[in-house]
Order: structure tokens, then sequence, then C-alpha cells
């Protein structure tokens, strides 16, 4: 076992090597402590021993190093200094797109904390997970570690035979893991890889994928064995320049010559700053040809690790695989072996070796105790104590000697934790890098490794190679084809957005890879976590890409319109793939819009369409002037709208020129949506505008006219898009809700109205609270409130005919409809005064009367009536003395609502002259009704209201005039204790003073109306004198004479009062009721009796009384004539003799009265 450890230690160079450029070192630093814990385990017993002893039995193997082509030498900066700046920014070399493209190929795909610095990248959402204290560089150097170890039996990396372990992937079978080269798809390669790159490399991948190949000299991949660092060309570093290797030698201090192992010569000493000797300059040494990176140098390369870094690797790999031939790699817990192999003797100082420990370290916690593949509880005892060693290592670095009990104790809690099962006990399978989403990371972080670091829109030809090679990791991270697919898919995909999108044919390949994505997500035997990082990926891409494709205006133009294909292709595959339906949220994430359920490729890119156009008018609409236009607000506001119109019809233009040519691949009529949606937003804005005016001008004409072509130019787009389709686009012609200019001068035409209308109804509302039914005054003796409403209803009219738009006779029947019904509500309140019914005196009940009784006759005979003397003369003082009127104010209140009542009727003929004759109403435009009859009244509704309100007031103002204004000397005290004793003179001469004053105060046409409402009271009042006046009045047979005499002197009133008001005839016809009652009263008692029998069984249906049999009690109907049983009934009642009070008694059991 010693000869054959010291043939390797022979054949394999000393590694310590003294470099002048920092090695890999991180700053991340945990404040941790850490606590002994038994070294064994007994469920590891022998893993434990197998790791820390290495009793494995011996097998010879055989060790060739090959080393990759060194780093250039770095300036010569303080490591103090560079240990404070990332390891990206001394690594990384100069692109052709500068530091920011770089940086932002390198975008954090784990960390919390790390930066983007390319804006397109903000908005990409990391679908995997992420992952605590690790950054990009810490996942990137973890990723290089695993990919190294799982590749070292491939040519290129340590020999052919050297060190001879396998990946248990380079055996796998046709299965998720693996597959045959017939069965796999454009992510994998079709041939393995890892020996020398052949000098013009064709790529299956690349050729499936759609990629262009790269069509660089052979020189451009090849190693300069002869160029020192002054050849190296100005403003590039070559990551494959050679670099002289100084004095090198072993730990253990032997030393030996570094030619036998360099690809190039020493490198030639500085020049001398003595004096030049004189001696002949010697030759230059030949040159050497140049040779074609590996695929290792090229990994080493892209993944931008120092050969310090890899040297240590390879020392760890060798000290750990001594005596273990056929080890597998994923069997080897990376991250432990370093820490127990590598000492900080073998870094620069302290501080690197600490950073270096740390970055294992979290990475061991990350595989076993954040992310573990098999979960594991927070209280098991071996996670405590790894995570309180992790912890300690913040503070200083851990002992990792072989004496050391902390080392011991983390071999044992790593080993235990990474060889478990599910159920807890020991496994043959290592887990340590497999669990979710430490995996995606690390293999994401080598799958960026295929871009060009020059450009890195480029994959590398070398693709099929280093694709090969990668796939030597999947055992060790869990990783199979189906999730290949997935990351391979996501690297292409963001590296396209990190990259400004200034390559669409990564977004092809991205987009052919989801064909094998598709048919993977098809298989029966997918599993749930498979279901999830699918999910997650195509969510992530779909919401980028729906957000560009919901905006294709603003972020496309005519040189990149291209990728709205690519992208569009993409979306609509994440959507397919998904096997959902998708809801859409209309506008930015921002207020809760109208939810559409989209359930085909044709509804989402409608949707597309529209919401793109939508956003770029509301781009355009965001102009101060056009928000101002759209309330109708600014001087400018309709140059605004001009110009939006303009901007509006080259929008629409771009869109059939760019974009409807690929949206039609899709949807059919994406020109046709488009204009749609065109049309309607701008008929949006033109709305406002016209809703926010009060009345048409010139200017408002202008935006019309301009409005009306660009609907036309829009309806004509989409015809000669359609010419060939079955309706020739008529379909979607009907789609568009037309302007209809004219409907909307319409609708702005009553919006005026209504507004104009509205100042009315104010007034009336003050009317009813304040109007007092005074006088304006003498020459107009109507209300204030009146004259107010017809003065708004006259300029309504003047200003109507004023607007510049042509009047038709509907405008001008919805102008006399809106005044009609304001006049209208103004004639219910001026009718609202009451009823004659609460001036009507109640009936008394019906009674006999018994005034010829000894004990009447007596108290007669002492008490002499004088009731109604005493009631004259509260309205006259003597004889010759003229009467006031008795005219109450709530009276001549009436009087005023009915002048008022006139004065509308005046007025609404003027107003109907007005509408009628108006020069502005074309013939043509009036209608058949208006052609036909030349006496059409607007206002026809309003005249017939006023003339039932003015019968209304008349008639209560009246039976307030007699019944309650004149009582005193009228209903009171006429004929009271017997028709001698108080006669209707006195009443008469009060009635002519109120006539007088009623006809002073009202208007000439409403006083023949009041005059025939005060006759036919005075007449009815005069009647329930006779009829119902109840104790206080009993008539003999022969009062009927000085009934007669009074009533021909109420009726020569009427007929001399007022110079002819009311006709003789007229007042005939009214006087003919009280004339047949009176002529009851000259019947006999006997006479009475017999005809009130008559009438009262005809009024009930009864032909004859028999014996024994009393006659019906007529009903009270108030209807007072001769022929009415009730009516000679109570001509009985007062009849003043026994024999008309022995028939009522008999008959009706009537009281006496008291």
């Amino acid at each position: 076992m010693s000869l054959l450890f010291s043939s390797i230690l022979f054949r394999f160079p000393p590694l310590s090597v003294s470099l002048i450029t920092p090695e890999c070192c991180h700053h991340n630093q945990q404040n941790l402590c850490s606590s002994p814990l038994p070294l064994y385990n007994k469920k590891c017993h022998r893993l434990s021993i197998c790791y820390l002893s290495c009793r494995i039995a011996p097998t010879p193997i055989s060790f060739v190093p090959e080393f990759s082509p060194p780093l250039p030498a770095f300036p010569s900066t303080p490591f103090s200094a560079m240990v404070r700046q990332s390891f990206r920014e001394f690594f990384s070399p100069p692109l052709h797109h500068g530091a920011s493209a770089l940086n932002a190929a390198t975008t954090s795909t784990s960390t919390s904390t790390s930066n983007d610095d390319d804006n397109n990248n903000m908005d990409l959402v990391w679908p995997f997970g992420k992952l605590e204290n690790l950054d990009d560089g810490d996942i990137r150097e973890a990723a290089y570690e695993i990919f190294f170890t799982a590749c070292r039996s491939s040519p290129g990396f340590g020999g052919k035979s050297a060190l001879s372990f396998n990946s248990s992937q380079d055996h796998q079978g046709k299965g998720d893991g693996g597959s045959s080269h017939s069965s796999r798809g454009p992510g994998l390669p079709g041939s393995s890889g890892g020996g020398r790159v052949n000098a013009g490399p064709t790529s299956r991948i690349k050729r499936t994928l759609g990629l262009k190949m790269l069509k660089r000299s052979p020189s451009r991949r090849m190693s300069m064995s002869t160029v020192g660092l002054n050849n190296v060309p100005t403003g590039y570093t070559p990551t494959t320049s050679p670099i002289h290797h100084a004095h090198v030698g072993s730990s253990s201090g032997s030393s030996y010559s570094p030619k036998r192992f360099s690809t190039m010569p020493p490198l030639r000493s500085p020049p001398s700053k003595s004096p030049p000797s004189k001696s002949p300059p010697s030759r230059s040494p030949p040159t050497r040809p140049r040779r074609p990176l590996t695929s290792a140098e090229i990994m080493r390369q892209q993944m931008r690790v120092t050969e310090a870094c890899e040297n240590r690797l390879r020392r760890t790999l060798m000290r750990t695989l001594v005596g273990q031939v056929g080890r597998r790699s994923e069997t080897i817990i990376l991250p432990l072996e370093l820490l127990r192999h590598l000492k900080s003797s073998e870094f620069k100082d302290m501080q690197e070796y600490q950073f270096w420990q740390r970055r294992q370290l979290k990475i061991l916690e990350a595989g076993l105790l954040n992310h573990p593949s098999i979960h594991i509880e927070k209280s098991n005892s071996l996670a405590v104590r790894l995570r309180e060693i992790i912890r300690a290592s913040d503070t200083k670095p851990i002992d990792t000697s072989k004496s050391s009990e902390m080392m011991r104790t983390l071999c044992n809690c790593v080993v235990s934790l990474a060889w478990r099962s599910a159920n807890g006990s020991s496994s043959d399978v290592c887990h340590w890098a497999d669990g979710f989403p430490l995996n995606i990371h690390i293999y994401i972080s080598l799958l960026k490794a295929i871009f060009d670091i020059r450009d890195e829109t480029l994959v590398l030809d070398e693709v099929d190679e280093l694709l090969e090679l990668m796939k030597k990791t999947w055992s060790t991270l869990g990783i199979n084809r189906p999730i290949h697919n997935i990351c391979f898919t996501w690297v292409l995909f963001q590296q396209y957005v990190v990259t400004n999108q200034m390559e669409p044919d990564l977004l092809g390949a991205a987009y052919n890879m989801l064909t094998e994505v598709a048919t993977d997500a098809k298989k029966p035997d997918r599993e749930a976590s498979y279901v999830k990082l699918l999910s997650s990926m195509l969510v992530s891409m779909q919401k980028w890409a729906e957000k560009r494709l919901l905006h294709y205006h603003e972020y496309f133009n005519k040189q990149t319109i291209g990728g709205v294909e690519n992208l569009l292709s993409l979306a609509l595959s994440s959507m397919k793939i998904l096997g959902e339906d998708v809801t859409i949220m209309e506008g930015e994430g921002n207020k809760k819009g109208d939810t559409m359920l989209v359930d085909s490729t044709t509804d989402r890119v409608d949707h597309y369409i529209r919401s793109s156009l939508k956003t770029a008018f509301a781009k355009i609409t965001a102009n101060e002037n056009v928000r101002n236009a759209t309330t109708g607000e600014g001087a400018e506001a309709n140059e605004a709208l001009l110009q939006l119109a303009n901007e509006t019809e080259e929008l629409a233009m771009r869109e059939r020129e760019l974009f409807s040519p690929i949206l039609k691949r899709w949807h059919l009529t994406a020109t046709g949506v488009a204009v749609v949606t065109l049309h309607q937003c701008y008929g949006k804005v033109l709305k406002q505008y016209l809703a926010g005016m009060s009345i048409l001008n010139n200017e408002a004409v202008v935006v019309l006219q301009r409005a009306a072509r660009l609907e036309h130019v829009l309806v004509q787009m989409v015809l000669e898009d359609y010419e060939e389709s079955e309706d020739g686009g008529k379909g979607i012609v009907r789609e568009m809700m037309p302007y209809e200019v004219d409907s909307i001068i319409m609708k702005l035409l009553r919006q005026w109205i209504d507004e104009r209308l509205k100042q009315g109804k104010e007034l009336l509302s003050r009317a009813k609270e304040t109007e007092t039914w005074n006088a304006k005054s003498k020459s107009e003796p109507h209300a204030q409130s009146a004259a107010e409403l017809m003065n708004i209803a006259k300029e309504m009219v003047n200003d109507f005919f004023e607007i510049p738009i042509g009047v038709t006779d509907d405008s001008v029947l919805d102008l006399a409809e809106g005044l009609e019904q304001l006049i209208q509500e103004y004639i219910t309140f001026v009718a609202s005064c009451g009823s004659k019914q609460s001036y009507l005196p109640s009936l008394p009940p019906l009674t006999r009367c018994n005034r010829d009784s000894r004990f009447f006759k007596l108290w007669r005979k002492a008490n002499p009536c004088v009731v109604g003397v005493a009631g004259v003369k509260s309205f006259m003082v003597s004889e010759g003395e003229i009467p006031r009127p008795s005219t109450s104010r709530g009276t001549q209140r009436l009087y005023i609502r009915l002048n008022t009542l006139h004065y509308l009727t005046s007025h609404l003929h003027s107003l109907d002259k007005t509408l009628n004759l108006s020069p502005r109403v074309s013939m043509r435009n009036r209608s058949t009704r208006h052609r036909d009859n030349t006496s059409y009244s607007y206002f026809e509704h309003a005249t017939t209201s006023i003339q039932l309100a003015c019968d209304h007031i008349s008639e209560v103002a009246a039976y307030r005039l007699i019944f309650l204004d004149s009582s005193p000397v009228f209903y009171d005290t006429l004929y009271v204790n017997g028709a001698s004793n108080s006669r209707i003179k006195p009443a008469i001469r009060i009635l002519k003073q109120n006539l007088t004053l009623l006809t002073s105060m009202l208007t000439d046409h409403a006083q023949a109306l009041a005059m025939k409402d005060v006759m036919k009271a005075s007449f009815e009042a005069f009647l329930m004198v006779l009829l119902a006046r109840g104790t206080s009045r009993a008539f003999n047979r022969s009062d009927h004479e000085m009934f007669e005499e009074d009533f021909d002197g109420l009726k020569r009133v009427f007929c001399t009062c007022g110079e002819g008001l009311l006709s003789e005839d007229a007042v005939q016809r009214e006087a003919e009721i009280v004339e047949g009652v009176i002529s009851l009263m000259a019947q006999t008692t006997e006479q009475l009796i017999e005809d009130f029998a008559i009438a009262a069984c005809e009024t009930s249906g009864i032909s004859s009384i028999g014996s024994g049999q009393k006659l019906p009690m007529p009903p009270t109907t108030g209807r007072w004539n001769r022929s009415d049983p009730n009516t000679i009934l109570r001509v009985l009642c007062h009849r003043n003799d026994r024999a008309a009070n022995s028939f009522l008694k008999k008959s009706f059991q009537l009281a006496k009265r008291k």
C-alpha cells in the first residue's frame, strides 16, 4: 500500500503552487457555536469507519494528471482589498455586452439577497425556490466540484484510467435517467464527449433546437502553448491562456521539475534594469502548435474556476479514492471529503481558508438540514449537532485534523444523515445534494456553462459534449431526463430574458424544448414533485410572456417583431401543457377588474390583442389636453380630440401592417378585433368629451366630423381585410357599435334640456316653501313664482333654437314635453287648496217638528226670536249704510291662484306658437301630424290640466265664500224660528259686495267661472236652509210664497251682477232644482205623504205597501230633487203640523225636536 501511494505521489505533481492570484473565497460569515457529539452512530458505524480510515482492499490504480491551462496573472493588488470583492469581479472576463450583461448571465437563482443587474430579469420570477446563505458563487463552485467529481474518470479530467470510479448514470438504461441515442431529445447529446474537442464541431442539439453554429476558426478553441501574457489581445483576458508554473513544491517539501507536466515552456524572465550584456541575444525557443481545448478545459473556463481551486479538488479526490477503485461518484460526500483532506496550509491565508470552509459547511447545511431529499425532524440529535458545528464555524475555522473531536462528530453526523432512508434506517443510497431546490440550483448553474462567456447570447458549439458530461451528475443531484428537460428549457428562456431578448434563437430553442417537456408531461407515471416543478416553471414563463403579450405594442417594434411569434408560441404551449383553463385579470394587478375565463387559444390571443391596444391607446390619452378633453374642459380640448383621432388611425395602420399578419396564425379575425378595440376606445373618449359639454358649438362639430371619418377608415380596414371571407367582413363590422353622431347630439341635447329644466324644478321647490299667493302687483294679479317659471321657459325655448344644429321635430317635442311636465307639476301645486267638502256643513239627523205643542207656543210668546237681526247687525250698522264684503283673506288667495292659472294659459299659447312656427324647424323635418294639423299644440295636456285646476279652485273659492265667509248672514240665520222672522234681503246685500270684490280681483277670463260657482254654492246653501238646517227651522205650508220671493231676489243678483257674466238661461237652469223643492213646500201634508210613499217604493223596488208594513227609510244622497224620497221626507220633517208629526212618528219613529 505504501509503495502504491508513493507511486501516486511520484506521478502526481505537488499541487501547492504559489500563485499570484487570489483563489476562490467567499465572504459570508455566520456567528455559530459548536458542541461535541459522540463520534460513532450505531446505524452508520460501518460508513463512519469507511470515511475515517478508508480501509478498503487495495487495488492498483494509476493517475495521470492533466492540467487545464492556467488563468493569467492578476494585477498586483493587495489581497486584503481583493478579498472584499466578489469572485465574479476577478474571474469574469469582459464580454461583448459589458459587465452588466455578464452579471445578468449569473443572475441570482438561489438567494434572497442577490441583486439583478438586468432590468428585464426583474419581472421574471425564479420558480424553483430560494436557498438561504448561498450566493451564485457558492452554488457555481459547488456545481463545478460535483461536476468534476462525476467526470473524473472521463478523458481530459484526470487520465484515461486514473482513479477509476464510475457514476451510476453511466450504467442506466432507457429510463427517466437516461436513454439510448435514438430516444434522446433535443436537450440531450447524441454522443458521448469529454475528450478533446474537434476543430470543427457540429452540434446535433443546436441543429435540433434551431441554434446557429458559431462558425469560429479552429484556433478560437485552441490552447496557445507559446504565447505569454504580453501577447494576449488588449481588452480581453482569455481564460485559456497558459501561465508559467513557477517553482512548484509538494507538501512534503520535495521538488519536481514543472516542465514535466506543463503544456508550455516557462515564461521569460522580466527584463533586467542593469545594462544590457554585450553577448549576443539568445534565440526564442521554438513554438509548439496549438491544440484544441478539452471539454474539461472549456468547462473550467465557462465556470470561471481558478487553477488553484481545481488543483485542491484533484488532491482531495486523490486522497479520498486511494484504494477505492470503482467507487461511484454519488457515494462521495464531496464537501465532507474536502474538509477532511484540505488544510489551511494549502490556502493563501487563514481568512481565505475560513471562507472556503464555511462554503463547504453551508452546502452541507443546505443539502442535509435545510433542503434534504428525505424529510428530517428539527429535533433530530444529529441534525441539531451538525447545525451547532456549522454555526461554530462563523467565529473561527473548525479543527479538521484527524485528532479533532469536532471533526469526528462532523463526519459522524454528515455520514449518518446522508446515508439514511425514508424509514430512518441505513441505506445504500447517499443523499446529500439531491434535495429540492438545492439540486435544481446546482444543476442549472452547470447548464449555464453552455453559454459563451464572451457573448452570452450564443450557445457553445461543444454543447453536446458538455451536456453529456453534465449527465454524469444526475445520480448525485437526483436529476432525471424529465427534470433535465425542465431545467434546460428554463436556462434557455432565462438566458433570452437576461440578455435583453437580443437573440430570438434562444426563445425559439426554449419553445422547441417545451415540445420535449410536453411529451414528458403526458406520461402517466409523473411524480407529484415533478408536476409541482413543471407547473412552477411554466407559470413563471407564462407570466413573463403574458406581460409582454398583453402590451406587445410597448415591447415590440418593427425591428423586433419576430419575437412576438416565438413568445406567443411559447405562452400558448405553456398554457396547453398546464392543461387548465386560465383566468386573466384585465388591468395590472392593481385593481380587481373584470374577470374573463379563457378556455381556448383564440380567446387568449383575442385578449392579448384587446389588452395591448387598450394599453397603447391609454398611453396616447395620457396627454393632459386629452384628459381635459374627456371632461370637456380646457381651451385645447377640441384640438386634443382631433390629434387623438389621427394617432388612433396611425395605431390601427401599425397594427395591421406589423402584428396582424403574425397573429392571424392563431386568430383569423385579428385585424377585426384590433379595429373593434380601437373603435371602442376612441368612442369612449368621444362620448366623455361630449358628455362634458352643455351646448354644441362649431369646434365640437369639427370633432364629430373627424370621428365620423375615423370610423369610416376603421370599417374600411375591416372590409378590405375580409374581402375573400364569406360575409365580406360584415359580421365583425356588426360588432362595431357605431358612434351615431346624430344620436350623441340628441343625447347631448336632451341632457341640455334636463339641465335647464332642473332650474325650473329648483324654482318650483322654492315656490312650495315661500309662495304666499299674493298678487305681484295690481296690474299683474298673479303669483310671482308663475312669472319666474314662464321666464325660464321662454329663455329655454330661445336658447334651444340658437343651438347650431339641424332642429328636428323630435328634438322640439323633447323640449316641449320637458316644459309641459314642469308646468304640470306647478299646476298641481297651484291646485292643492283643499276641496269644497271641507266647507259644507254636515247634515243633522232627521227629527219631527213639534212646534204646535202648548208648551212651545207659550215659550215663543215669552221669548220672541231676535237671532236673525243680531246676526245681520254684525255686518251692517243701519239700513242706509253700505255693508262691507265678508270675503276672507283665504278666499282672496284662491282668487290669486285662479289668476295664476290663467296667466299660465296665456303664456303657454305664446310658447306653443313659437315652437310651431319657428323657421329653424324645416317642413321636411316636421312630423306628419304637424303638416296635416296646423292647430297642433305641444302643451295640450298642460292646457287640460289648467282647465281642471281652474274648475277645482273656483268651486273651492265659491263654497268657502258662501259657507264660511257669508255663513253668519246666510246659512246660519236665514229663516231661523220662522220664515217671516229672518228673510234673505240682508244676505243678498252682503253677497252683492262679495261679488263686486270678486270681479275686481279676478282677471276677465276667470270671472265667469268664479261667478257661476258662487251661484251654485248659493243655491245649494238656500236648499240646505230649507231641507237640512235641523231643529232651528220649522215651516208652514203658507211659507212657500216667501221662499219663492226670496229666491227670485237671489236669482236676480246673479243675472244682474258682473255685466252679463251669467245669462238668465244659465241662472234658470241652476234654479230649477231649488224651485222644484219650493213647489213641494206648497203641497198639502197628505199630498206630500202620498208622493213620498210612491217615491220610496219606487226607489226601494217595492210595488206596494201592504197592511201592517212600514215604508223604508230612503237614503240621504245629498242630490236634492222634488222626486227624491229623501227630499220629500225632509220637507215633511220641517212641516209644522200634526199630520206630518204623526206620520213621521208612526212610520219612522223619529224623535221630537229638542
